[in-house]
């Protein structure tokens, strides 16, 4: 979560810029502290702007009497109004503005939902709230609130590239360049790839691709990258453009040091099973090629296939936006490969296995002992419908929770009447309740 601290000296411009984002019906008033709320949800800016000079004594020698907080939570969190009020009051009340009056208000006018506090630092007395060490006492505190609420971890790194979302490049649109040099920007800093092929999968999605250059200038050789425009048949479209307009950190140095360091962090998280997690469990599912794409999709996942000119499948990258990877299938293993994502989508009917009851046994196993049956079968049909289910801890990583058999041909099919009797075992043990008398 990212908290940005503005200090200014007119409360109208903090207070009509947060409440146009209300009453245009951009934003929502959450909650007000010793400030009038009449509960209509709107904000009343004459209302508001006199119970903040009412506060204000008449001599003061604070300069810049208004506090204006932003703060931004990860786009990946998802919080509900509770929460992000929560998350206010806690704020100003360890930043030392828990008694003083304030507004808290939710922007919508951008995908990424965030809030705005507008404050007084001058207390009762005219003297200016305790200001010393306030941008670092603000980080701490934001840093407790991400643990506190098992939020991802941001910083304003982060922050920039969020608010410099990512767009696909239009090239009826005039500046080409600006949309092609902010989107690889953005790309490089918030995506892990380990591979030019990958990144060029990924910046696909955008319509963009990049070639590697190599030539020799007055004896010397050299590397680089040259980044174009797409259509949507993948045909280059215009002028391509030197990586150097874009600055080094899309260069070719910058490439090989992100890809070197990417590959350490992939391995040593483990980044990569969530994604052959949902791999596995689409392809359990069907042996339709565009199902598995929407399967896929629906978990945040976008999938790059390249086809030889016979319109066989060769190549496959998966680009996982829960966790920022882009992945080559047979880096994953040989079940994701290209060459068996093509025999899984050509078995011929007659040797489709069909989705089995089975999983849905497994997925029960997950939910709490205490569940009635008929609310673990509702929960299993209804997990069975959506997909994959993820949850995450505080760190941010997923658990698989699905338990699914790794898609393996050396994997036997479960017996039924095996099956049945360790079901009748583990309810044998789960009606023991303390010791026997």
């Amino acid at each position: 979560m990212v908290a940005k601290i503005t200090i200014g000296s007119s409360f109208f411009g903090a207070i009509k810029y947060n409440a146009d984002k209300v009453n245009e019906g951009k934003g929502q008033l959450l909650d007000t502290n010793r400030v009038f709320n009449n509960g209509t949800g709107r904000v009343d800016i004459a209302q508001v702007l006199q119970d903040f000079e009412r506060w204000m004594p008449k001599q003061t020698r604070t300069e810049k009497p208004v506090l204006h907080v932003s703060l931004n939570p990860h786009p990946d969190d998802k919080l509900t109004d509770g929460d992000l009020m929560a998350i206010a009051h806690e704020y100003m009340e360890r930043m030392g503005y828990g008694d003083q009056p304030y507004i808290i208000v939710k922007h919508e006018d951008i995908d990424r939902h965030h809030i705005h506090i507008v404050s007084v630092r001058v207390n009762e007395q005219g003297r200016c709230i305790d200001k010393s060490f306030n941008f670092p006492r603000s980080k701490r505190i934001t840093r407790d609130i991400e643990k506190e609420y098992g939020l991802h971890p941001a910083d304003k790194k982060q922050e920039k590239q969020t608010v410099n979302s990512l767009h696909l490049v239009n090239p009826k649109e005039c500046d080409i360049k600006k949309q092609v040099g902010n989107t690889v920007k953005a790309v490089f800093s918030s995506y892990q790839f380990q591979t030019i092929g990958e990144l060029r999968a990924l910046l696909s999605l955008y319509n963009i691709t990049v070639d590697e250059v190599r030539g020799n200038v007055r004896g010397e050789d050299y590397n680089g990258l040259v980044y174009s425009v797409i259509d949507a048949n993948g045909e280059k479209v215009g002028n391509p453009f030197k990586s150097s307009l874009f600055g080094k950190s899309v260069g070719y140095e910058a490439l090989q040091k992100k890809v070197a360091a990417y590959k350490q962090r992939i391995k040593d998280k483990n980044l990569t099973e969530p994604t052959k997690k949902s791999l596995e469990y689409a392809l359990k599912r069907t042996y339709d090629k565009d199902e598995f794409v929407r399967l896929l999709k629906e978990k945040g996942i976008d999938c790059v296939f390249r086809y030889t000119d016979e319109s066989r499948l060769y190549g496959a990258t998966f680009i996982d936006h829960r966790t920022h990877c882009v992945l080559n299938g047979s880096r994953m293993g040989k079940a994701f490969s290209a060459n068996a994502l093509e025999q899984h989508f050509n078995t011929p009917k007659e040797k489709q296995i069909p989705y089995q009851e089975e999983t849905q046994s497994e997925e029960k196993r997950y939910h709490d002992s205490d569940t009635s049956t008929n609310e673990r079968q509702q929960t299993s049909t209804k997990k069975t419908d959506s997909g994959i289910d993820y949850r995450y801890s505080a760190s941010g990583t997923a658990t698989f929770l699905d338990a699914l058999d790794v898609l393996n041909s050396d994997n036997p099919a479960v017996d039924p009447e095996e099956e049945a009797f360790r079901r009748k075992m583990q309810r044998k043990k789960k009606k023991r309740h303390g010791p026997r008398l």
